[in-house]
């Protein structure tokens, strides 16, 4: 585990990563990664991309997954090409790059089951209600109906036996006030329940950069040696557990455009969302859809 502050940066400050206190808190597995901590960067996905595409295309070019994290994402992003928002300090951001042991066509799910990881990660930690922290369809992780995580996956190359992926993952740890105010004044637009963002320390005043490292690296470790072996089948029943909107009516737009409206079901063995319509059953997939609770706008 390696870090790089720049001359100026105060090594006591309490909101930093705590090098010591994660190599106590990370499981086996995790100490065999490699993670880098960086003070500022453009995109850790970016990063980590350009290495995989100088890897050769093998399913054992990557000894192991490797992270990068960095306090401040110049040119970070989320899905659909959303600028991701977040002061030095507040958000832990990095990326994990891999090589799993399945081609293009079997990673169906993956955000889903990364998503599903962190919830399970997340709870471990001492929050109030953890059972507050839920899942939104496709990549989003809640916490208590606001957004707390969100996963951005991006494939470097394929081949008939393997994949390079790199997952990136942005988690709001303070400064919920804050953030929320300066993602609006961006939109210009109302708030919208499952995309106004929230930070851990709404159920634990507590939290902090170093914790939530470790919890997320344990849980993302357990979470890619399953899904390499048996797809997100092996994480559909704990994905629609943990479904923040079960039950619920919905609204999917594409483009902006309302698609179809029911009620959420869950997911399919493939990831997808299973929504009850007036006209019957539907299946949605991933791609440039967003998901809404009924009533409110795209």
């Amino acid at each position: 585990m390696t870090s790089t502050p720049p001359p100026s940066a105060s090594p006591g400050a309490d909101w930093r990563i705590d090098r010591d206190r994660a190599i106590t808190l990370f499981g086996p597995a995790a100490h065999d990664w490699p993670i880098e901590i960086v003070e500022e960067t453009g995109s850790t996905n970016a990063d980590l991309m350009a290495r995989l595409k100088a890897l050769p295309q093998k399913a054992n070019a990557l000894a192991r997954p490797m992270v990068r994290v960095a306090y401040l994402q110049t040119a970070g992003r989320g899905r659909r090409g959303r600028t991701w928002v977040a002061q030095p300090g507040d958000a832990l951001l990095f990326s994990l790059a891999a090589v799993l042991p399945r081609p293009i066509g079997g990673l169906a799910g993956l955000s889903l089951a990364i998503g599903s990881a962190l919830v399970d990660g997340l709870r471990t930690l001492p929050v109030a209600a953890p059972g507050q922290i839920a899942l939104k369809w496709p990549n989003d992780v809640l916490l208590e109906g606001d957004k707390l995580v969100g996963i951005l996956v991006e494939t470097a190359w394929s081949t008939p036996d393997a994949t390079a992926v790199v997952i990136g993952i942005g988690t709001n740890v303070r400064g919920a006030e804050a953030l929320a105010a300066e993602v609006k004044a961006l939109n210009a637009a109302p708030a919208v329940p499952g995309t106004t963002p929230t930070a851990l320390s709404r159920a634990w005043p507590h939290a902090n950069l170093t914790d939530t490292l470790a919890a997320e690296l344990n849980a993302l470790e357990g979470a890619l040696q399953r899904f390499g072996a048996h797809g997100f089948a092996a994480f559909q029943a704990r994905w629609n557990a943990c479904h923040a909107y079960a039950g619920r009516e919905v609204v999917i737009y594409e483009q902006g455009k309302e698609l179809l409206r029911g009620a959420a079901v869950g997911v399919d063995e493939q990831g997808q969302l299973i929504v009850d319509t007036p006209g019957g059953r539907e299946t949605v997939t991933t791609g440039d859809v967003s998901l809404r609770l009924a009533g409110n706008g795209a």
